[in-house]
């Protein structure tokens, strides 16, 4: 006889949620900051077994078609991972042809004591731009930035924000950013699509965020050294070198993603680019690492810019700081991220084809009547699982996975939820104490989470933009009447 599925319960439906939160709270205060490295992935599979239990037992679904669902799920994300993979080769090859350490360099020169706390923002930007890292950002120019800020008389917990501000922003709208592109993978666009998308929230939290820190900057006045700024410019300039033409690499990339040439094909000549133009401008950082003597340039030229872009480089200097930060690990670095997706695409396809997630969204859309409640239900949702799970790539890819149907069911494209997630989850993790996020950026710091979270302005205004932008229906891209009628079609199915 064949039992035919049955719709789950509300209960039902929420079960592997709170079981999965329940999991990561535990996980955190047992491993901290290297859940990361396999044990929040293995949380997913296992609350993925207990939305399979459930599915089975209670809804009495097949195996067979959680399988096809989890399949259907994993393949949503493939293109995502691809371009994960060669954004790890991008970020080596343009650490050893010296891009990154010149956009370091560049903005370096930019600190000015005057405008300090706007300076120490933009700074963290523009590094946090060229690595697409928040946490990298904070830990080397960070570090240098806030023991600056201390000499010219800032108070820490402002230096801390000001640091912060700009780091997240970098991270946020960064290409090599591992949230950056988890966002789009779990709402279902494309990476540049969605950092275009993420301009207009991001860009007036930005310029609000520089008028606050400029305003309070020219009320201190304060004034001072910035030694440290010059010995980090100086180690740069001693080890690459640094000139406007490897600039042509990141401008050509730029120019690919402003003529809307796919991601895949536009970071692998990004990367391929970093490669040559490592081998034309940095012959030493080529011949250190390839570190092998009595061989040709070509063979150490192919060897380096091989290791470059599938595994760890380390240029190493007289500087701790520069060390730190002149770290990349190709393609292999991002492994635990895509580890990470492949288990939680696995938890959303059991969820979704059980039809848990629908009842789920269903029992929201009931509290949602606008496009304003919806976005800021959203937002609220990610913000939750920032505080309940503690991870920022949780709080952005079960949301992801919970809003996706409802936001195209709304007439809205996945670039306004892909963006919302960046808006609320990934900037807010650095906000709560017990998060990875605001627990890691303390302990680098040396400045408690709540003393610097008042002074993150940048942090704390971006979600309330993309609410406000919801509310008044400022931004948005919406399917036309044609692709709504398709996408009716396909949801009746």
């Amino acid at each position: 006889m064949v039992v035919s599925r049955r719709k789950p319960s509300f209960i039902q439906a929420i079960s592997p949620i709170l079981f999965l939160i329940v999991l990561l709270v535990i996980n955190i205060l047992i491993f901290g900051t290297d859940g990361l490295s396999g044990s929040n992935q293995l949380v997913l599979v296992i609350s993925s077994a207990v939305a399979g239990l459930i599915s089975i037992f209670q809804l009495k679904i097949k195996w067979e078609h959680l399988q096809d669902g989890i399949v259907k799920s994993i393949s949503s994300a493939m293109s995502s991972i691809l371009i994960l993979l060669l954004i790890g080769s991008l970020a080596g090859t343009w650490l050893l042809s010296g891009i990154v350490p010149a956009m370091i360099y560049y903005g370096l020169q930019i600190l000015n004591p005057t405008i300090f706390l706007i300076a120490a923002c933009i700074v963290s930007a523009i590094v946090s731009i060229a690595t697409g890292s928040s946490w990298t950002t904070v830990a080397t120019v960070g570090v240098a930035l806030l023991g600056i800020g201390k000499a010219l008389g800032f108070g820490e917990g402002i230096i801390a924000g000001a640091i912060l501000s700009g780091a997240y922003f970098g991270d946020k709208m960064s290409p090599l950013s591992d949230t950056t592109n988890l966002a789009p993978a779990m709402a279902g666009t494309d990476l540049f699509t969605h950092i275009r998308h993420m301009t207009k929230t991001t860009v007036p939290s930005m310029t609000i965020t520089l008028i606050i820190f400029g305003a309070i900057g020219f009320a201190t006045g304060a004034e001072g050294s910035v030694d440290q700024v010059k010995e980090i410019s100086a180690v740069i300039l001693e080890n690459f070198n640094i000139n406007g033409w490897l600039f042509i690499v990141p401008v050509l990339v730029l120019f690919m993603i402003v003529k809307k040439i796919p991601a895949v094909p536009a970071l692998l000549a990004g990367a391929l680019l970093g490669g040559l133009f490592a081998i034309i401008f940095q012959p030493q950082v080529i011949q250190l690492i390839a570190n092998e003597e009595g061989v040709s340039f070509v063979y150490q030229s192919y060897k380096a810019v091989m290791m470059s872009l599938y595994g760890e480089i380390s240029i190493y200097t007289s500087n701790d700081v520069v060390n730190e930060l002149l770290i990349t690990r190709g393609m292999a670095g991002m492994l635990n991220t895509i580890w990470l997706i492949v288990c939680a695409m696995i938890f959303g396809g059991i969820m979704e084809e059980s039809g848990m997630l629908k009842v789920l969204a269903e029992a929201i859309i009931e509290k949602v009547h606008s496009v304003g409640s919806l976005i800021a239900s959203t937002a609220a949702t990610c913000v939750f699982f920032n505080v309940t799970t503690s991870d920022q790539y949780l709080a952005i890819l079960v949301p992801g996975r919970m809003y996706a149907d409802i936001y195209r069911k709304r007439g809205l494209k996945p670039e306004n939820l892909s963006r919302t997630l960046e808006d609320s989850a990934t900037v807010t993790s650095v906000l709560i104490p017990w998060n990875t996020c605001g627990a890691t950026q303390a302990s680098v710091l040396g400045v408690a989470t709540l003393t610097y979270a008042p002074y993150c302005f940048f942090n704390i205004i971006s979600p309330i933009m993309t609410v406000l932008f919801g509310y008044f229906k400022l931004g948005l891209n919406f399917y036309s009447e044609e692709e709504m009628l398709e996408i009716k079609k396909e949801l009746a199915v």
